[in-house]
């Protein structure tokens, strides 16, 4: 059966390439499966405008931009941008009366990456699913009886989660009484096909370096947000592995980090002019050997199973992995192109087993997105979930 579908998201607001992949990766998902997909931006948080550099009151980049990127996946008339800080008629790609009633007649409604603080006309929705790809922060929230959590999730009929370890015995996160429903983020292996380069030279991965806020305080304990506390558990990594070069592209602002990380070994570069261009941002991927990755303490101490898009983009280039653990490993088949770690020693072991036979560790982790995170196999699970 044929669904209309709408994806709330943030990509508009934030024109990157990490946050315009996440959603092109759904919508192409989607869009595959034979549904009518829509892409919504509905919120009053101003947006970042690279012309400007600053965040800003001006919807005209955001609407541009979506204009732009969804043109490139089919979806150049499936699309609004509705500035609610300019007012409710402030409305780009459909009026405000026929977005009200794509609301009311779709049959489901997606908030990835819960960007969307849900207001009337979005409740008008009969199906509102809660996707959550940065989980644990919102169960600790709960946890420690942060209400405004409480009513933005309790907004929703159905909540979808990247913690797919969530309920399991080795898994640390509080579930509050709630049912979660199990996801991954889907990638398209067309969009992204395989790059095989054996001449490239440097184990990679693209993100944030320090991020302030959204460490919680639970049980007594902090759990940290900030990837840069896991990232300095590692930092003599270059020194224990020579047969690898490695870069670190994450915006780096303090000098004391950017000499200690260089002096460790590390090529330190900028993701940010890359990033604004979606495309270009894939083109790092693409000349990369592999990725070396951490994740947040909170997903790492709880085990919550959470797994990146990022790395879900580089397995399906064909670029073999090495991410900490979270649990994953139990959901993803690992040790050939997926390499999950918890000590020094596990990443200089992943890899030894890469260089000894790069070609084959390139085919294993082409084949675990083929496997595993493939676009229309993971929305198709998605859909059938939350019963549609």
């Amino acid at each position: 059966m044929r669904h209309r579908i709408v994806v709330l998201g943030m990509m508009g607001r934030c024109p990157f390439g990490g946050q315009t992949w996440l959603y092109l990766n759904w919508l192409r998902g989607l869009a595959r499966l034979g549904h009518e997909v829509w892409y919504v931006e509905d919120d009053a948080t101003w947006p970042y405008d690279p012309t400007a550099d600053a965040i800003v009151d001006d919807p005209a980049y955001a609407a541009g931009y979506l204009g732009r990127v969804l043109a490139r996946i089919g979806l150049e008339r499936r699309w609004a941008y509705r500035a609610l800080y300019r007012g409710p008629d402030a409305c780009f790609g459909l009026s405000r009366e026929r977005l009200v009633e794509l609301y009311r007649d779709c049959d489901v409604l997606l908030n990835v990456c819960g960007a969307t603080v849900l207001n009337e006309d979005h409740l008008r929705a009969r199906l509102r699913v809660y996707v959550e790809t940065d989980p644990v922060t919102n169960q600790l929230e709960l946890a420690s009886g942060k209400q405004k959590t409480r009513d933005v999730l309790d907004a929703h009929h159905l909540i979808a989660t990247y913690g797919e370890n969530y309920g399991e015995p080795d898994c640390g996160v509080p579930m509050d009484g709630r049912r979660y429903i199990r996801t991954r983020q889907p990638v398209d292996l067309d969009l992204w096909p395989m790059t095989f380069d054996a001449t490239a030279e440097r184990y990679t991965t693209v993100g944030n370096w320090r991020q302030k806020g959204n460490d919680v305080v639970w049980q007594g304990e902090t759990y940290t947000w900030s990837k840069h506390h896991e990232f300095l558990k590692f930092v003599g990594l270059p020194g224990r592995c020579p047969k690898a070069r490695f870069e670190l592209c994450l915006n780096v602002d303090d000098e004391a980090d950017r000499s200690l990380l260089e002096g460790n070994g590390w090529k330190v570069s900028s993701p940010l002019k890359m990033s604004l261009d979606p495309f270009g941002y894939q083109s790092f991927f693409q000349r990369s050997r592999a990725e070396w990755t951490v994740a947040k303490d909170q997903n790492v101490r709880l085990q919550s199973g959470w797994f990146s898009e990022r790395d879900a983009c580089y397995l399906a280039s064909g670029k073999p992995v090495i991410a900490q653990s979270t649990g994953f490993e139990k959901f993803l088949p690992s040790g050939e192109g997926l390499f999950p770690f918890r000590t020094v020693e596990e990443v200089v072991a992943a890899v030894d087993t890469i260089e000894t036979d790069y070609a084959k560790a390139c085919r294993a982790a082409r084949a675990v997105a083929e496997e595993t995170l493939e676009a229309t196999a993971v929305c198709r699970r998605l859909l059938e979930a939350i019963g549609l």
